[in-house]
């Protein structure tokens, strides 16, 4: 009896998670496990088929990407991308039980959150500081990413009706088809408005899309290329588009945000994220907390 191909399950495992409703950026990460996986078992010379995954194989290979000096984290993710196609299979009867349950995989050390300054952001923003259709629509994509601490994956699903300029705010459609508010700085609103002007002369206007290309509908990796674009023309490093996210929690904290308040602005169903991107914040009051103190000065 022959055995069913990697890449056929995964197109199949795919649909699955399209079914849950699973981000598009998640599927494609799970999905990059399962290939890189096959790929790999086609470099030992073995079939890319699913008697070959085995724990024994997948530990060679979470450990062949370790000797290839990928970061404990980014194995963690390929482990985890690769258990949850694991547990479907046992699920869908493609296997009898779950090869890879309980595999202890490497853990990410916590990494201090980088938050955007300032200086970058002005730098950035003058960069798109033109009046033609790319630089208004840079201009107000980056604005409502720093003013929303939205995912650009939230953002660029925005449509046009989402927006409510007199509220100054949108409606973001999160993580599990979830809906949340999300609000405007007054700069944010200008820039949205004339970029929404001028959106009105665009070939693709008629679309419900909020944000568009030359193709069509802006998509999440359109938005991380123009975002390297404007870096290369500021002379600024790389920005990720998660850093308008980072520097959104760690400068609500700051300011005396609740850190309960933040997790429903920013769309998360679980504490973990909220300790990890109110890091930062925590040390920046400890500091200040400490510096008010001041007390090796009392005595």
């Amino acid at each position: 009896m022959s055995q069913p191909s990697l890449s056929d399950l995964h197109a199949s495992f795919g649909r699955h998670l399209r079914a849950e409703g699973k981000a598009p950026r998640t599927i494609v990460i799970y999905g990059q496990s399962i290939t890189y996986f096959a790929d790999w078992l086609k470099a030992q010379g073995l079939p890319a088929t699913l008697d070959q995954l085995t724990r024994a194989n997948a530990v060679a290979w979470l450990g062949h990407l370790l000797d290839r000096g990928l970061e404990p984290g980014t194995v963690r993710t390929r482990a985890k991308g690769l258990g949850r196609f694991t547990r479907w299979c046992v699920a869908e009867d493609e296997l009898p039980e779950d090869p890879l349950a309980g595999l202890d995989v490497p853990s990410a050390p916590a990494k201090p959150v980088p938050v955007l300054s300032d200086d970058d952001l002005t730098k950035l923003l003058k960069a798109c500081g033109g009046k033609d259709f790319e630089s208004r629509r840079d201009a107000a994509l980056f604005r409502v990413l720093l003013d929303c601490g939205a995912r650009i994956s939230e953002v660029c699903g925005l449509k046009v009706d989402d927006i409510d300029l007199k509220q100054d705010m949108a409606l973001v459609t999160g993580k599990g088809s979830r809906v949340r508010p999300v609000y405007f700085s007054a700069r944010t609103v200008q820039a949205l408005d004339q970029y929404l002007r001028i959106r009105t002369q665009h070939r693709w206007a008629h679309l419900p899309a909020l944000f568009l290309s030359q193709r069509g509908a802006m998509t999440a990796d359109g938005a991380r290329e123009r975002l390297t674009v404007r870096c290369e023309q500021a002379k600024l490093p790389h920005i990720y588009p998660h850093q308008f996210r980072h520097t959104f929690a760690h400068d609500y904290l700051v300011n005396g945000g609740q850190e309960r308040d933040l997790k429903r602005l920013a769309g998360w169903s679980s504490d973990v994220m909220l300790e990890r991107y109110g890091a930062s914040a925590a040390d920046a009051r400890a500091r200040e907390a400490t510096r008010r103190m001041r007390r090796g000065d009392r005595v």
